[in-house]
């Protein structure tokens, strides 16, 4: 389960800096990624209703935990005095740093997400389907610690992406 986190934390940190630092630098209002992150968390909230209601577990689908990691990338936003770059530096490193570490509280607190997806569909899988468990361990023993360093690393050249969609996106409004 933790190469899963590590992969998990990577493709949620990404995903929200690229969007957020587009509106936001879209917009230029800081607590526009806040928003967003809101929105998002309200879209995963009716995804787990909608599974819920098809007789999957209430663990089947995890909500990430969005909304904190958007709002420091908004403070930053705000505190450097709307300066793109900086958000894209600064904010982006928050983000993969401290998304992680939200999440990880939040998986904490509910059933191993892994074990629903297997086990929710039927009791006994046949054995190509057979979860193999990933080594763990290799490069280093906590998959924050993993996900956080390789979430910082990546998230700000994907949040410079978001901000360069925002120059493309001028470009093809005015054209």
């Amino acid at each position: 389960a933790w190469t899963s986190f590590v992969v998990f934390s990577i493709s949620q940190s990404t995903m929200l800096v690229v969007v957020a630092i587009y509106y936001m630098s879209f917009t230029g209002v800081p607590g526009t990624a806040t928003y967003y992150a809101t929105i998002m968390t309200i879209y995963t909230w009716v995804a787990k209703v909608a599974w819920f209601a098809l007789g999957y577990p209430y663990d089947f689908v995890v909500a990430p935990v969005w909304i904190p990691s958007a709002t420091l990338l908004d403070l930053t936003y705000w505190a450097t005095r709307r300066n793109k770059h900086a958000a894209i530096i600064i904010g982006g490193t928050l983000v993969g740093l401290s998304l992680p570490i939200f999440n990880m509280i939040n998986l904490l607190l509910v059933r191993d997400p892994l074990e629903m997806a297997f086990k929710s569909p039927r009791p006994t899988l046949p054995p190509y389907m057979t979860p193999i468990e990933p080594q763990v361990g290799k490069f280093y023993n906590s998959p924050v610690a993993l996900g956080s360093g390789e979430g910082a690393v990546l998230s700000v050249p994907i949040a410079a992406l978001g901000a360069k969609l925002n120059t493309w996106t001028y470009r093809w409004m005015a054209a």
